[in-house]
This record gives structure tokens, C-alpha cells and sequence, in this order.
């Protein structure tokens, strides 16, 4: 095993500028534990912090930057607009709330969360145009979009589409997407790229850490970036985000990498029934 204090930030790989991982805060409600996980994370090394509106942690996410002996312009900050936020105006209210509850002038990358509830992309997407052309928001993104989903948007934005972040790992591979976003030169962004834990029962996870002498998340988080897919891996603890930032130094073999590939199971963990994909 690594010390994740031999990790620095800079060996971290990056796509188009971003840090290819991040720290994931859905859940991470309890605002106090939360601006210390993001503090951690950044003092350990990472320079990625992925929230959401409607993870309800904002503040507390701001508040982490603030804590960090970094400097914020180190810091790829991402965020996302709620379904119930994503008529115009209100995408133009409530990302400016979102700026205020971070204390930052500038989202770096700032997604459309779903696009179901108040997404209309004729509506919707002109309000990120606008954002962007003020130059509050660095780069528009969009998440749990499908390749129709994707066609669509880009087609009314101005602004270039930088990421797609979507539910990913080795048991959901998702090449459909992970195709259309590389044919358009569009960023993937793994959520729940652990599966929930379950990548800890996974026999092809489980003998690659064994020969490596790493832990199962490790090898999910390499292997996700060795296909060009940038993971935001959930933590709390200083020892799970520690783990999780020790995957940088974990090299996997080709022979590793073809036995993930040839898994072959699609089970999601984020599942709405009117989620495009359904």
C-alpha cells in the first residue's frame, strides 16, 4: 500500500484542465463533517470537489475551500442546478445563490443535474449560454444525459459541453456514452464509481487487489481513469478519502484492464424511473 502523502497534487492526470478525481459529496449532509472532508481532501492533494444543489451541503462545501490551506484557484469546483431549478430564471437565481453559499465568484464547471423535472432545453440551456457568457460559470456541463440527451443540447448551446457526468463503474461500463461523448469531445465524469461497495465483491476487482496489494476501490478508480473517465469518488473519512487518492499510484496491468472490460452486467444503483435510459 501507498502513503497517500507520497501522492502530490500535481501527478494528479487532468482532462481538458480537470483534475481526473474528485472528491464526491452527495450525503455528506452534516456540515461540520463536510467542510472537513473537502479541507482533507484538499490538504492531502486533491483539487477536484464535486456538490449539487440538492445535495443541500453547498455552504458547508464553501466553507471546506475556505479552511484549506489552497488556494481557491487551485480548486475545480463543481456544482449542479436542481430539477426544480432549471427554468430560466430560475437557472439564472439560483446559480448566483449557488456562487453565494460557496463563496466563489467563479463555478468551474456548473451541470444541468437531470434532464427531467423543469429541463427544457430550448428554455433551459439559453440560461447556461448567459452564465457562461458573464463569466460566472467557467464551463457548462450535463449530467445522467443519454446520447440523444447530449445531440440535443448540443445542438441549442452556444457554449461548449465539457462533461457528462453519469452513474459509472465497472459494473456499468456504459459505452454508448462513453462513444458519444468521445465523438462530440465531451468529458465523462463518474458518479458512484464504487457501485455503492459493491466493487469489494467483484472477483476481477478483488484478484487485481490482491496483486497489486490494494484495495478493490483503488482498482475501480484506476481503472475508470485508464479509460479517460475522470471518478468522484463519496468519502467522509480522512483513511476512505486517503484511500481513494492512493489509486493515482496504482498502475494496472493490460492483463487487469481486459478482465474489467469483460464484465458483463449493467447494474445501476441510480434508477429513476423517468430517467432517460428507463
Amino acid at each position: 500500500m501507498g502513503d497517500a502523502n507520497d501522492i502530490e497534487p500535481g501527478t494528479c492526470p487532468r482532462a481538458n484542465g480537470m483534475p481526473m478525481l474528485g472528491l464526491g459529496t452527495w450525503q455528506n449532509t452534516d456540515p461540520e463533517q463536510c467542510a472537513e472532508s473537502v479541507r482533507t481532501a484538499l490538504e492531502m492533494g486533491y483539487r477536484h470537489v464535486d456538490t449539487a444543489q440538492a445535495y443541500g451541503n453547498e455552504d458547508a462545501v464553501g466553507e471546506g475551500i475556505a479552511r484549506a490551506d489552497v488556494d481557491r484557484e487551485e480548486v475545480f469546483l463543481a456544482t449542479k442546478i436542481s430539477t426544480a431549478n432549471l427554468a430560466r430564471d430560475d437557472v439564472l437565481e439560483t446559480a448566483r445563490d449557488s456562487l453565494d453559499r460557496l463563496g466563489v465568484d467563479t463555478i468551474d464547471l456548473l451541470y444541468v443535474h437531470w434532464p427531467k423535472g423543469e429541463y427544457d432545453p430550448e428554455d433551459t440551456l439559453p440560461a447556461f449560454d448567459e452564465l457562461y457568457a458573464d463569466g460566472l460559470i467557467e464551463n457548462v456541463g450535463v449530467s445522467n444525459f443519454e446520447p440523444a440527451d447530449l445531440e440535443v443540447a448540443l445542438d441549442i448551446l452556444d457554449a461548449p459541453i465539457f462533461a457528462n457526468q453519469v452513474e459509472m463503474h465497472p459494473l456499468l461500463q456504459q459505452a454508448d456514452v462513453r462513444e458519444a461523448c468521445e465523438n462530440y469531445d465531451v468529458e465523462v465524469v463518474a458518479y458512484s464509481p464504487l457501485a455503492r461497495g459493491q466493487v469489494f465483491e467483484v472477483d476481477e476487482l478483488k484478484d487485481a487487489a490482491e496483486k497489486h496489494g490494494v484495495t478493490e476501490a483503488q482498482v475501480s478508480l484506476a481503472w475508470l481513469i485508464e479509460k479517460g473517465v475522470t471518478p468522484i469518488p463519496k468519502a467522509t473519512g480522512e483513511d476512505h478519502i486517503a484511500d481513494n487518492w492512493e489509486s493515482l499510484a496504482l498502475e494496472l496491468s493490460s492483463e487487469d484492464v481486459a478482465a474489467i472490460d469483460a464484465i458483463e452486467r449493467t447494474d445501476r444503483k441510480i434508477d429513476p424511473a423517468d430517467a432517460s435510459w428507463n
